[in-house]
């Protein structure tokens, strides 16, 4: 049996376009879920660190004054579903709208084997 997979992401979205971004990942969620995906979830920044001893989202992100940060993950059957979803939802033309609403080049992601599922 293969171990669930999940794609983490880390990015800032102006305050201004939260909203839109609210639209878009809404639609991904559906898109991601309809091609497979087992969970979608899209997470706003609501306490984070601030103590300058530790590493921070904010800084992680380069997230301005004028952004907020966004953690986002979502959850397959195995790395190889992964793929194959990940292929059918970038060909998916509802997901060709989402110009402008971050800056796509300060995102971080990866995919993550499951180390410990309690």
């Amino acid at each position: 049996m293969s171990e669930q997979y999940v794609d983490g992401f880390l990015l800032a979205v102006p305050q201004d376009k939260l909203d839109a971004y609210r639209a878009m990942a809404t639609t991904a969620g559906a898109v991601w879920k309809e091609h497979g995906a087992l969970d979608y979830r899209e997470c706003v920044a609501d306490d984070l660190n601030t103590d300058p001893q530790f590493a921070s989202f904010t800084q992680a992100a380069r997230a301005n004054d004028d952004e907020v940060v966004i953690f986002a993950w979502i959850l397959y059957p195995s790395r190889a579903d992964r793929d194959r979803i990940n292929a059918a939802v970038m060909a998916d033309p509802r997901l060709q709208c989402c110009e402008g609403v971050f800056d796509t080049q300060r995102m971080a992601w990866g995919g993550f084997r499951t180390l410990v599922h309690a």
